[in-house]
């Protein structure tokens, strides 16, 4: 079969004949339908990624929309490597039906992004209710653009997006976030993120920047008096993978911490909430912007300037 191919650790994926999936016992063999290249699509391309074996040559990919047999669109993923979604079949145990109408290409586009904020909200509307107030770290990205939707959709009442580029944050406003823009000085930036509190600490902190951000914004929450509880949930690390968390904020409040990624969540909630956010894209309350490239284009697609998701489909 013809595949995206990543021969080495890094390279752009090459066009290439590539062996059949091998079919398991409850697997069923499907057909591309579009799959997209998200961040971690590439780091795992790039072997940088926890989850990386490190083994080459792969094809690349983490979900996709396919075709089954009997020609039903269904959402689909986790698939053994050195086979992905970057190619014209794949082998799948998940195979969730897409409602009628859904456009396959915004579903793939929009799944993985979505779903990293989604569940944080969901479990935290399920836990506590529906927050209050959510503070998104790095909103200018897809993922941060997908969150603001995705808490307005739950009927969070107050939404702060943090980042860079007064142009992307005012975007983001577009969406109905409040902005606060950041500029990369921890003091500075916690001043900001302080000044746009005004003294209320959020329900939930959505964190797709780590690093010094979280530095600056753990520095900011310190300075809150009052016993308001705060989930901080990390879910990238675009500007670090370390951040150092001051004592004083995890023993002055009430103030947990934890990760978001598919290693921490229970499957089968997993399960049942993509099904929920594939329901949501198809009807609309969600928009995904994304760039559709054939299979064949897959190295322009990899190095396409920043913009809309790029999603591979089927020649």
């Amino acid at each position: 079969m013809k595949a995206a191919v990543v021969t080495t650790a890094g390279a752009v994926p090459e066009y290439l004949d590539f062996p059949d999936p091998e079919v398991g016992e409850g697997e069923q063999l499907v057909d591309l339908v579009a799959s997209a290249i998200h961040p971690i699509v590439r780091a795992k391309a790039s072997g940088r990624h926890y989850s990386s074996t490190g083994d080459f040559p792969l094809v690349p990919g983490v979900d996709a929309v396919a075709r089954t047999a009997d020609g039903t669109l269904v959402y689909t993923g986790d698939i053994e490597e050195p086979w992905g979604t970057f190619a014209e079949r794949m082998a799948v145990t998940l195979a969730l039906p897409l409602p009628d109408g859904a456009d396959p290409v915004a579903v793939a586009a929009g799944m993985n992004p979505g779903m990293s904020s989604w569940m944080p909200l969901t479990t935290h509307a399920d836990e506590h209710g529906a927050p209050d107030t959510v503070m998104i770290l790095g909103v200018t990205g897809a993922a941060g653009g997908l969150a603001v939707q995705n808490a307005l959709a739950l009927g969070v009442r107050r939404v702060i997006g943090v980042g860079r580029g007064m142009d992307d944050l005012k975007r983001v406003a577009g969406l109905g976030a409040e902005i606060v823009e950041i500029v990369g000085d921890k003091g500075v930036d916690a001043a900001v993120i302080g000044a746009a509190l005004d003294g209320k600490a959020p329900d939930l902190v959505l964190d797709f920047l780590w690093g010094g951000v979280a530095e600056a914004a753990f520095e900011a929450l310190a300075e809150i008096p009052g016993a308001h509880a705060t989930s901080y949930v990390e879910i990238g690390s675009a500007a670090g993978e370390q951040a150092a968390v001051p004592a004083s904020l995890l023993r002055s409040r009430p103030f947990r911490l934890s990760g978001s990624g598919i290693g921490s969540f229970d499957m089968r909630r997993y399960v049942v909430q993509v099904a929920a956010y594939v329901q949501l894209i198809a009807d609309g309350k969600v928009k995904v912007d994304a760039h559709a490239y054939p299979l064949s284009r897959a190295g322009e697609a990899w190095t396409a300037p920043a913009g809309p998701r790029p999603v591979l489909i089927a020649d």
